[in-house]
C-alpha cells in the first residue's frame, strides 16, 4: 500500500478547490477544455486517451512506500545511515497540499535521501522544442515537484518519462518555472470560480486531436458567434465522425435476456444466444415489452454510461435506466433558471416551432405529387405569426393549424395503392389505422433519442422550455424531437410504405385501434435507424454529418444557449 504524508485538507466553504495537477497541463494546454474537464464533468475517450491509459497501465498500479518525514523535513534518525541513501521507488503516489492549493497523483517518485524526483509518464515522443518537453507538461510536473516540497521532500528536478521514444527529459524547476506555475494555479483556481466557460482556440491546430471537440464545437461556437476567424460555412471544420460508431441495440423478441460475456452482450431466448454485439459497438439498449436485462449486463452498462430504455410492447417509452446523473450541475442550474423564465423559455420555443414548420413544408414541397400551393402558402403565413406569439398558448394554437394543413396533405405523399393504408387525419392514442400507428411508434423511438441526447449533453430530460413540465412527460425531449419530427419520422414513414417494406400482415386490428406486429416493428426500427444514419450537409457549417450525430450537436448548441455563448438556439432546419 502506498503511504504520502499529506497536509489535512479543510472542507469548509471558506478552503478554496485543490487544482488537480493533470487540470493544470489542460488549462495550460486549453482553458476552455480545463473548464470542461474540471467544472463541468465533460469527458469522452479519444484513441490518444486510450492508448495513454494502456501506457500508464503500470505506473497506475500503486507500489512501494514513501519514507516518512519529520516535523523539520528529514527522515527520522532511527532508518539509520543506510536509509538516507538507499533509492527508493514509489508508484502511483497521491500527494495534496492546502496551502499551495494542489493536488496530484504522481506516476512514479524516486527517493534517495531526502531528495525527491517525481517522474510524469507520458504517451508519445520527445517534441522537438527546447527542453524537449512543451509547456503543459513542464508545469504539470513542476507542480508535482512542489507538492514534495511542502510535503517534508527536497525537490528542484523532475523527470519526464516519454514512452514512444523510451527517454527521459530532466526538467529543472528553476525560479522561472516555479512562478509560471504558481501563477497558473491562482488563474486555474480562479477560472473554476467565475462561472464562465472560456472562449474556443480559434483556428487551433491542437482542436482535432481534442478527446472534447465533439463537446466543444469549437469551430461551429466561433462561427455561430461571428468571430473573424470563422466567418464562412466552408471554413468550419468537421472535427468528429460523421457517423457514429456505436449504435442502438433492439431487442423486441419476447422472452428474450440481454446478458453479458466478457466484453459482449448477449441476447438469449430459452438460454439460446441468437444475437451478440461487442459493448464498444452499443451506444443505447432498448427493451420491448417481456424483454429484460441481467444484472451483470446491467452494471457493465451503467458503469459505461450506456442507457437502457424501457418501452412497452406497443412501443411507448417508459422510462430510461442510466448510471450516475451527468456531473454538469452548471448546465442543469441555467437549464431550471431559463425554464422558469417566461420569455427566455418562448424564445427557445420560437425557434423549435419556426423550425418544425419550415421542414414540414419542405416536406411537402419534396414528396408531394402535386404540392398544394395553397398549403405550402398557409404554413409560410403560420411561420411568419410565430414571432408576434406573445405566449406559449398562443404558439400552441399557431403550430396546430400548421399541423392539421401538413396531416390533410399527409396522405397524398403516401403512394401506396393499398386501401388499408390510405391516411385521413393523424390520430393516436391509440392510432386507429396502420399510417398512424407507424408515426406513433416512430415518434416515440425519436423521443428516445432526443431524450438519450439530452442526458448525454447532462441536461435535465424532464424541464423543457416549449412542453411545459409534467409529471413523467420528458419535457425537453418532445422539444429536442419537434424539429426533426417532419425530417426523420415522416419521412422514415413514407419510405415504409412508398417502398412496399410494410404489408397488411405487419398490422394487429383490435377493438378499433391499430399496432404493429413484431415483424413489423422490426421493419420499422430498421427504416428509423437507416433515416438516423443518412448523412446530410449540414445547413449551417456545411459538412457531412448523419442525423443521430446532428441531433447531439442541437443539444449541445442548446446547452452553449443557456451558459451564455450564443444570442440564439440555432435551431434545425433543412434549407
Amino acid at each position: 500500500m502506498v503511504t504520502a504524508m499529506t497536509t489535512t485538507v479543510n472542507h469548509s466553504t471558506d478552503t478554496p478547490e485543490l487544482v488537480p495537477a493533470r487540470m493544470l497541463n489542460e488549462f495550460a494546454y486549453c482553458p476552455r477544455l480545463c473548464y470542461m474537464e474540471w467544472v463541468q464533468g465533460e469527458f469522452a475517450h479519444s484513441a490518444d486517451t486510450l492508448d495513454g491509459r494502456f501506457q500508464h497501465r503500470r505506473v497506475d498500479q500503486p507500489a512501494g512506500d514513501l519514507p516518512e518525514r519529520t516535523a523539520n523535513g528529514k527522515m527520522p534518525e532511527s532508518d539509520g545511515e543506510d536509509a538516507q541513501t538507499e533509492k527508493i521507488h514509489a508508484r502511483s503516489v497521491m500527494l495534496s497540499d492546502e496551502n499551495l492549493g494542489a493536488i496530484a497523483r504522481i506516476d512514479l517518485i524516486e527517493v534517495e535521501g531526502g531528495r525527491a524526483t517525481p517522474v510524469d509518464y507520458k504517451r508519445g515522443t520527445i517534441p522537438n522544442v527546447p527542453g524537449g518537453a512543451y509547456e503543459p507538461e513542464r508545469v504539470q510536473l513542476c507542480v508535482q515537484g512542489l507538492l514534495l516540497r511542502a510535503n517534508g521532500f527536497q525537490c528542484d528536478e523532475g523527470i519526464i518519462y516519454f514512452v514512444g521514444s523510451k527517454r527521459r527529459v530532466l526538467v529543472v524547476f528553476d525560479d522561472m518555472l516555479v512562478n509560471q506555475t504558481l501563477d497558473m494555479l491562482n488563474a486555474a483556481r480562479e477560472m473554476s470560480v467565475g462561472g464562465t466557460i472560456p472562449p474556443p482556440l480559434e483556428d487551433s491546430p491542437k482542436c482535432p486531436r481534442c478527446s472534447l471537440v465533439g463537446i466543444c464545437l469549437p469551430d461551429e461556437v466561433t462561427f455561430l458567434k461571428g468571430s473573424r476567424y470563422v466567418v464562412r460555412p466552408d471554413d468550419v471544420r468537421r472535427m468528429m465522425p460523421a457517423r457514429d460508431d456505436a449504435l442502438p441495440m433492439y431487442v423486441v423478441t419476447q422472452g428474450g435476456v440481454v446478458g453479458k460475456s466478457g466484453d459482449n452482450l448477449t441476447v438469449s431466448v430459452k438460454r439460446k444466444t441468437i444475437a451478440k454485439s461487442r459493448l464498444l459497438d452499443v451506444s443505447s439498449v432498448s427493451i420491448f415489452g417481456n424483454a429484460q436485462v441481467t444484472a451483470q449486463a446491467t452494471r457493465e452498462l451503467l458503469e459505461r454510461g450506456i442507457p437502457i430504455c424501457h418501452f412497452t410492447y406497443g412501443g411507448w417509452l417508459k422510462g430510461v435506466t442510466w448510471g450516475m446523473a451527468h456531473k454538469n450541475v452548471e448546465l442543469r442550474m441555467r437549464q431550471f433558471r431559463a425554464a422558469a423564465d417566461t420569455l427566455t423559455s418562448l424564445s427557445i420555443a420560437k425557434d423549435i416551432v419556426i423550425a418544425k414548420l419550415r421542414n414540414s413544408r419542405v416536406m411537402l414541397r419534396r414528396n408531394h405529387p402535386d404540392a398544394p400551393a395553397a398549403a405550402l402558402n398557409e404554413i409560410r403565413r403560420l411561420t411568419a405569426m410565430v414571432e408576434s406569439a406573445d405566449s406559449l398558448q398562443t404558439l400552441l394554437g399557431i403550430e396546430g393549424a400548421a399541423a392539421r394543413v401538413y396531416f390533410t396533405n399527409f396522405g397524398a405523399m403516401i403512394k401506396s395503392e393499398h386501401s388499408a393504408f390510405n391516411f385521413r387525419t393523424r390520430n393516436r392514442r391509440p392510432p386507429k389505422d396502420p399510417v398512424n400507428a407507424v408515426l406513433s411508434f416512430l415518434y416515440s423511438m425519436l423521443i428516445r433519442q432526443a431524450m438519450v441526447s439530452a442526458m448525454m449533453v447532462g441536461f435535465d430530460p424532464y424541464m423543457g422550455f416549449y412542453h411545459q413540465p409534467k409529471y413523467g412527460r420528458p419535457a425537453l425531449a418532445l422539444d429536442l424531437a419537434e424539429e426533426f419530427r417532419p425530417l426523420i419520422a415522416d419521412s422514415a414513414t413514407l419510405t415504409l410504405f412508398n417502398n412496399s417494406e410494410l404489408k397488411e400482415k405487419d398490422f394487429i386490428h383490435r377493438s378499433g385501434a391499430v399496432s404493429l406486429t413484431q415483424d413489423g416493428r422490426k421493419a420499422v426500427i430498421r427504416a428509423f435507424e437507416r433515416r438516423m444514419d443518412t448523412l446530410i450537409t449540414h445547413p449551417l457549417f456545411r459538412y457531412s454529418i448523419s442525423y443521430r450525430r446532428v441531433m447531439e450537436v442541437q443539444a449541445r448548441l442548446l446547452g452553449r444557449y443557456l451558459l451564455g455563448e450564443l444570442k440564439k438556439y440555432p435551431a434545425f432546419t433543412t434549407r
